[in-house]
């Protein structure tokens, strides 16, 4: 199956021609499947621009397809964290254009613990300070990575079926 690559120089130059006001959601979401008898996992990273912080967004994205190592279903954390570090390895891509911004980066991770993802919250939090100096934000508020990733991940798969 073939995935769409996000354009990194394109997303830059849009966003270097938005005005300061506009905000900033770096986001990211996985999902497992099976094929061929392995597990693999779809990460999708969500690039959401925010125009003017009021006038409707552009999004950008790719998905990445990988092998899920993780053994226990119930405890992604090989894969939690594999978000994780893709989302702050974009956060560092677009860093430049990001300088004085409103940016917000958001983790598909719940902190309730009857979530599977509740067992990475500290260290992806964690992660995302030290590498980013940002907190990211987390259920139930992490639109880019809870809607913005996952809906993106629909379309861009839908258009290279």
């Amino acid at each position: 199956m073939m995935k769409k690559e996000m354009n990194y120089e394109e997303v830059v130059k849009y966003i270097d021609r938005q005005t300061p006001e506009t905000c900033i959601y770096l986001g990211a979401d996985s999902e497992r499947f099976r094929k061929n008898g392995k597990w693999h996992v779809d990460y999708t990273l969500a690039v959401v621009v925010h125009i003017d912080g009021c006038h409707g967004c552009k999004v950008f994205g790719e998905v990445q397809t990988e092998i899920d190592y993780d053994q226990k279903k119930e405890r992604p954390v090989v894969r939690l964290m594999t978000e994780v570090y893709k989302v702050a390895e974009l956060y560092l891509k677009l860093a430049d254009a990001l300088v004085d911004r409103h940016v917000e980066i958001h983790l598909d991770i719940n902190p309730d613990d009857a979530h599977a993802s509740h067992v990475v919250v500290q260290q992806a939090i964690g992660y995302i300070r030290g590498v980013c100096q940002i907190t990211p934000q987390i259920k139930p508020v992490a639109f880019a990575a809870t809607y913005a990733a996952d809906r993106l991940k629909e379309v861009l798969v839908s258009q290279y079926v």
